[in-house]
């Protein structure tokens, strides 16, 4: 059994998926092409954007918002505390200072009562000027847009939607992707589009954006091209092969891989409901299920049911263990008082399952009958 089972997906798409590879090989052309071109548009047409532009990786694509957001030395980017590191990694390189904010109870996001208590902390110290907040959409599900695109805007902050986790995931009938002034994905392999490298992509309606991060992503190429740098920028580009793979397994995200995940969910949130703390996902929201994560009791039972899946052979993973403001790198971070409850408490009682299209139904009831074995 697989956490994620890339090889069954791989069968699934064989045929399509190895048929654009080698039309790869045959042209020779690995920088670009008319795969890179394709995706794109349909990228762009699937979340809702009027312009796509593909990257080396989900970290880049970051990199990128914060460069076109003006981030620097100074500045403060909010962000979830419950995420992974490249949140805001990029900005921290850009010289300006995390500033981790407590994630709700129920959904893990960002808990816009904390952001806007964090935006008014440093308003009120004066050292740092407020300048992005990042909305994760962890696990795979949409943040709450309505309460914190209006905070965002009172503030004067750029809204940056980071949606590694979530590409496929729904807002009220709007698609990640489409929220905030720029929008990122990851296509990490694990990813629920994931291609079988790196690569990633940022999302805009905003037309001098979509300029600015095409240039940027090709050393700060100006109008006369690569030769013409008009600014510093990065070399950051998805290459032919990569996009090749993406389009066959963004066809299968589309028809039939969404759903079979909200199956998958469905399966688990029934046979652990009362037992352990099941996902939430509000009415309206549609999650993209990158990870199936649930709460134990306490750290103790949540040990003790990894323990036993583990002797049992079945791919477990904890999503994520230390919240970001309890990471050596980020301890001198300003926290203004913060307690982090949620983000403390939610990282010592989560662990994930397998989840993705393709796990069967005796798979997964392997695993809950694990899981309630442990319990």
């Amino acid at each position: 059994m697989q956490f994620i089972d890339l090889k069954a997906q791989y069968q699934a798409l064989k045929s399509e998926i190895d048929a654009n590879i080698q039309s790869v090989l045959d042209s020779a052309q690995f920088i670009g092409g008319s795969y890179v071109k394709e995706l794109e548009t349909q990228l762009a047409a699937f979340v809702g954007r009027r312009h796509c532009i593909t990257c080396a990786n989900g970290t880049d694509a970051l990199q990128i918002a914060f460069m076109i957001a003006g981030i620097g030395e100074g500045d403060a980017v909010f962000c979830p505390d419950m995420t992974f590191i490249s949140s805001t990694e990029p900005a921290k390189m850009l010289g300006a200072a995390s500033i981790f904010c407590d994630i709700t109870p129920d959904t893990y996001n960002l808990a816009p009562a904390s952001l806007e208590r964090q935006i008014r902390a440093v308003l009120a110290e004066g050292r740092l000027i407020p300048k992005a907040v990042i909305a994760v959409d962890i696990l795979g599900n949409p943040c709450d847009y309505d309460a914190i695109a209006p905070i965002c805007e009172q503030y004067g902050l750029t809204l940056i939607e980071d949606a590694a986790q979530s590409f496929g995931a729904s807002y009220k009938a709007r698609k990640a992707c489409s929220f905030g002034h720029i929008a990122t994905t990851s296509f990490f392999p694990a990813k629920p589009l994931g291609c079988y490298g790196d690569g990633g992509a940022v999302f805009t309606d905003d037309d001098e954006a979509d300029n600015l991060c095409r240039s940027i992503c090709v050393h700060g190429k100006g109008p006369g091209g690569k030769y013409d740098n008009v600014r510093i920028g990065m070399n950051s580009r998805l290459d032919h092969l990569q996009a090749a793979i993406l389009l066959p397994k963004l066809k299968a995200l589309r028809e039939y891989e969404l759903d079979a995940r909200q199956t998958v969910a469905e399966r688990y949130n029934a046979a652990f409901a009362g037992k352990l703390v099941t996902p939430f996902v509000a009415e309206g929201y549609t999650s993209a299920w990158a990870q199936y994560a649930l709460l134990a009791r306490d750290g103790t039972q949540r040990d003790k049911i990894v323990a036993h899946l583990t002797e049992k052979g079945i791919p477990n993973m904890i999503y994520y263990p230390t919240p970001q403001h309890a990471l050596p790198v980020f301890q001198k971070e300003p926290a203004y008082g913060e307690t982090f409850k949620n983000a403390n408490d939610y990282c010592a009682r989560t662990f994930s399952l397998p989840m993705h299209p393709y796990l069967t139904e005796e798979e997964q009831q392997t695993v809950i009958n694990a899981v309630l074995e442990a319990l």
